[in-house]
């Protein structure tokens, strides 16, 4: 992968997640528990890697271990800005929101673009949006 790809502590939940991100935007879910990388730090079946790859939007993340801190989000945003068709954001942006709380909707904005903003089930803040297409001329 040639950018930056977050990597995400969830405090637990990690297959669950994952497994939800998967389902928002397709791709692939690999996962690896403590017990196959011989990790001593938690239950046995926590995930201590995972990945989601394949499909638009790529993401790393495990269970923390006890002596860690899960994620906690403040000033951050995931941005899809045009990284779809407008239906397909809308798509994500309501999926993203099935749980979630909506901080702004995603509808047309005065400045000419249609962008909006949800914090998911799990916390992770996103920032869905599209410029309109130019009239025909």
């Amino acid at each position: 992968m040639a950018a930056p790809v977050p990597y995400v502590s969830f405090p637990g939940n990690a297959r669950e997640a994952l497994g939800f991100y998967a389902e928002v935007f397709g791709g692939e879910v690999e996962l690896h528990t403590n017990a196959e990388f011989s990790n001593d730090d938690g239950p046995a079946d926590a995930i201590a890697h995972g990945v989601l790859t394949s499909g638009p939007v790529a993401m790393y993340g495990s269970d923390t271990a006890p002596t860690e801190a899960p994620i906690a989000m403040t000033g951050l945003l995931f941005a899809l800005l045009g990284a779809a068709e407008p239906e397909v954001l809308h798509r994500w942006f309501d999926r993203l929101s099935d749980g979630g709380v909506v901080v702004d909707p995603l509808e047309s904005k005065p400045w000419g673009a249609s962008d909006g903003q949800v914090i998911d089930r799990y916390g992770l803040a996103w920032l869905v949006g599209y410029e309109r297409a130019a009239p025909d001329e």
